[in-house]
């Protein structure tokens, strides 16, 4: 499966060019195939606040990009959609990051029809997918070092499957602050796990494999209709599990 680069989506070509504002949309299509079943979309960092222009050339979106083609290698060669969300501002903006993945999720059942949806996001976007993963078409979240507050609320997660990958070394959002959160959404009755990297950071960089691979897994794991058996997915979020794994 191929994730392509800036410039005109799958859908667009298709349909000779019909948006070629597309820029101003907030879902990004990388890979569009013919019966879509479902779709993945990644979500970038941010700020907490920052009213100036998201562009896909800015570093948190690029950091992405090798996210997403890593999650390709482990799902059906066709059938998935692949795409991003894109932020009209680089902030959270008091939530307004979060209004942009659901103007992202419209877009996506305008375009291709109601779809289960696995959201991945990194650092602000990992909390904005958490934040809107009581919509209907959301099947799971992987949030890779998200930024989640003492006060991020959990109450909406009930029946949830999420996890939640961070670096012990993170020193740009708390791991510590990862693990509390994992534990009131597992309260509030969500189907809820935390991996922890041994020395890995905040950029995803140190350790870099094992954050493709373990994204791979739980992405291909939380599109199943029904949860696999087994596997990190299963290790993460059974009900007697630890706080976290570690790895």
């Amino acid at each position: 499966m191929t994730v392509h680069s800036d410039g005109p989506d799958e859908t667009t070509r298709r349909r000779g060019g019909e948006e070629a504002e597309g820029q101003e949309r907030a879902l990004v299509v990388r890979y569009a195939p013919r019966s879509p079943k479902a779709a993945v979309l990644t979500l970038h960092g941010g700020r907490a606040e920052d009213v100036s222009a998201s562009r896909p050339w800015h570093l948190a979106a690029l950091r992405m990009r090798p996210v997403l083609r890593a999650v390709a290698t482990g799902l059906p060669s066709d059938g998935i959609v692949l795409g991003e969300v894109r932020y009209r501002h680089r902030g959270w903006n008091g939530g307004a990051a979060a209004d942009d993945v659901l103007r992202a999720l419209g877009e996506l059942r305008e375009k291709f029809g109601p779809l289960p949806v696995v959201l991945v996001g990194h650092s602000m976007g990992g909390r904005a997918a958490l934040h809107v993963a009581a919509h209907p078409a959301v099947r799971g979240v992987l949030a890779l070092a998200p930024w989640l507050p003492a006060a991020e609320p959990a109450v909406h997660l009930r029946g949830r499957r999420l996890v939640v990958m961070h670096g012990d070394a993170d020193r740009i959002t708390g791991a510590d602050d990862s693990v509390n959160f994992v534990l009131r959404a597992r309260t509030a009755g969500a189907h809820a796990g935390m991996i922890m990297i041994t020395g890995a950071e905040h950029a995803m960089l140190r350790r870099l494999p094992t954050w493709h691979r373990l994204a791979t897994e739980i992405v291909a794991d939380l599109l199943r209709d029904h949860p696999a058996k087994d596997g990190t997915v299963a290790e993460a979020l059974a009900p007697g599990a630890p706080a976290f794994l570690r790895v």
